[in-house]
């Protein structure tokens, strides 16, 4: 099963841009819990920690989309580096201004230039496989690993975190900043990001925008509808490590298991050749997805304090469908977008997962101070049932491709 990525990581024209994409997206897992873990340490709630977050998740799903449409126009080397380095310098302002007792309204403030220069990592890299591996298959697999990759991240991310929390209450957040310059300018400089394709020049014409095509626009309504989900997850998750098991070392063990098993399910989708359409699989994967949720939410409900030897085995089974879901989720995208505007199709579709999250996680904040950890994963599994819904709606869009190009084969095979 993992000879393709084995394969894949002898080629140092995928080692080198993977490895820096990764260290340049662990920031994406560590900003969002980091601001809570610290805020609600300083606050003492969590409605301060969601409002915060919440403006760095919405500032980045306003601004990923604009960076990557001039990922498209001027190349990645010219966006990427400048953004990691804005966005890690004014996560370093915002984190000093927090531990200094700078009022709400600074922090959101503050928050919100953080996430509009976020860095484009996501669609860059799914754009940056084309350049380098021109192979169907291999670039098939490169997709799958980097969305195990993305999966990975949300397990090293919370660890990372966790350990830094020994120390000062700034360094978290400050090492994240260093994680994220470090990686950015990495991948700016490599072969990968160099060679990616940017739009015609000279007038030429492009393909139409992403936005008008129902195939697209659906796919990102799923996916915020999904995200939604991932915000009441995360925070629930927080909230019981903290107030359930009253150990923040619990934190990074509980989002583990979860994201240990959505890398495996991730994986293992990628290696297989399935029969079918994928678009008809994304119902049963969110579905999962919500019912191993409701199930965490009513063990909690039920327990109080749910014995380990059946909470984690559950989070792992919760998190083997995430990955294979958000896979589905970037073929469908591509299938309906022109080629020379995936980056910014890409680009949308991260910002319907961050801005879904976003939501998600202002939501859960008041439920767990209201009624509990339970009360998120109640809500989480709610909304992952709202997007499977839409999942399902969505196939008669979904069932041919526009004319924008050949149909990959990851979504004529389902991988």
């Amino acid at each position: 099963m993992l000879g393709p990525y084995r394969d894949l990581l002898r080629d140092p024209r995928v080692l080198t841009p993977f490895a820096l994409a990764v260290v340049a997206r662990l920031p994406f897992a560590m900003v969002p819990l980091g601001l809570v873990v610290l805020i609600e340490e300083i606050r003492g709630q969590y409605a301060s920690a969601g409002l915060v977050t919440g403006a760095f998740a919405l500032a980045t799903a306003v601004g990923t989309p604009v960076w990557a449409t001039l990922l498209d126009r001027a190349g990645q080397p010219r966006v990427v580096a400048p953004t990691a380095l804005a966005s890690s310098a004014f996560l370093v302002a915002l984190t000093l201004l927090a531990v200094r007792g700078a009022p709400d309204p600074v922090l959101v403030a503050m928050a919100a230039l953080v996430g509009l220069t976020f860095p484009p990592m996501n669609p860059a890299m799914r754009v940056a496989w084309s350049a380098v591996l021109p192979e169907p298959e291999r670039r098939e697999s490169a997709w799958a690993m980097d969305a195990a990759a993305v999966e990975t991240i949300f397990v090293a991310g919370p660890l990372a975190l966790t350990a830094l929390l020994a120390g000062p209450p700034a360094l978290p957040l400050l090492a994240t900043a260093g994680l994220m310059a470090f990686g950015g300018l990495g991948y700016a400089r490599t072969y990968a990001a160099r060679t990616s394709r940017a739009a015609p020049a000279g007038g030429a014409s492009r393909g139409r925008s992403p936005l008008r095509s129902p195939g697209v626009v659906l796919a990102v309504a799923t996916a915020a509808g999904v995200a939604i989900g991932f915000g009441h997850f995360d925070v629930g998750l927080t909230a019981t490590a903290e107030r359930v098991f009253a150990s923040t070392g619990m934190l990074g063990v509980l989002f583990a298991f979860v994201a240990g098993g959505s890398a495996a399910g991730g994986l293992v989708y990628g290696a297989r050749r399935w029969a079918g359409e994928a678009r008809l699989r994304l119902p049963l994967t969110i579905a999962a997805y919500g019912a191993g949720t409701g199930l965490v939410a009513l063990l909690i409900a039920a327990t109080g304090q749910p014995p380990l030897l059946v909470l984690l085995p559950l989070l792992t089974l919760t998190g083997l469908t995430i990955a294979p879901s958000l896979i589905i989720q970037q073929a469908l995208v591509d299938t309906y977008t022109a080629e020379d505007r995936r980056s910014e199709a890409q680009g949308w579709l991260s910002t319907g997962i961050t801005a879904g999250n976003a939501v998600g996680m202002a939501i859960a904040g008041p439920l767990i101070d209201g009624s509990g950890p339970a009360a998120a994963f109640g809500g989480g599994a709610v909304a992952l049932l709202l997007a499977t819904l839409i999942a399902v709606a969505a196939q008669r869009w979904w069932r041919a491709p526009v004319a924008a190009g050949p149909v990959p084969q990851a979504v004529r095979d389902g991988t």
